[in-house]
């Protein structure tokens, strides 16, 4: 049995796109950036599937995990827009077709 990451759904527009399941990996060391990010989470809910963030006291950072399901050009721009913030990288992984 084979397992297809891509789905169908319909867009803003009304057209169909694909979608892709997608993990955005989240490291924070400015912590003033936090309501930023999360702002920006915010604007892509409907796209997230889960998020789990782990504290790393030792070292001062957080380490966020955002699991997806979007269009890649919505995964990009979330993405883009959050490493982007000071403080703040991205790195995001995409499943294989």
């Amino acid at each position: 049995m084979t397992m297809r990451s891509e789905q169908i759904t319909t867009g803003a527009a009304g057209a169909e796109e694909s979608t892709r399941v997608a993990l955005i990996g989240i490291v924070v060391e400015n912590p003033q950036a936090v309501p930023a990010m999360n702002e920006i989470l915010h604007e892509y809910a409907r796209y997230v599937i889960g998020r789990m963030g782990v504290p790393y006291e030792k070292r001062g950072v957080s380490i966020i995990s955002v699991a997806v399901d979007a269009p890649a050009d919505m995964i990009s721009a979330l993405s883009g827009k959050i490493g982007r913030l000071e403080g703040i990288s991205t790195k995001t992984i995409y499943s294989k077709l």
